[in-house]
């Protein structure tokens, strides 16, 4: 039985680190722009332009 006690402080301790985890990422703006990266690969860099063109 004292395993299941075990199991459930380190679920719960688990859930915490993932939770803060959550919480800075938001607070840092990981996820603010969602929508460049994906269309960035698609954009062409002016900078990587043939010049003989």
């Amino acid at each position: 039985m004292s395993i299941i006690y075990f199991l459930i402080a380190c679920s719960v301790l688990l859930a915490l680190v993932f939770l803060t985890a959550f919480f800075w990422a938001q607070r840092t703006g990981q996820n603010e722009d969602l929508y460049t990266p994906s269309v960035r690969i698609l954009l062409d860099d002016p900078d990587d332009a043939d010049p003989e063109k």
